[in-house]
């Protein structure tokens, strides 16, 4: 996988550094890197995506209304 970003015409570096970062951000390529650069064992896995699943199902319930 690899992005690249062209400079524009007169473009502040910082903007260029912004539009990659997003662009990085978008394709989750950063939270992938970071979740890879320890092992993480199958139960886990599983005991974060329950909890983020449980947030997320009470954020849900609580507007609903």
């Amino acid at each position: 996988m690899s992005i690249e970003i062209k400079m524009r015409k007169n473009e502040p570096i910082d903007r260029a550094l912004r539009r990659m970062k997003k662009k990085l951000d978008r394709e989750n390529i950063i939270k992938d890197v970071r979740a890879k650069r320890y092992y993480e064992k199958p139960c886990e896995k599983r005991r974060r995506k329950e909890k983020v699943a449980a947030f997320t199902a009470m954020l849900r319930a609580r507007y609903a209304n």
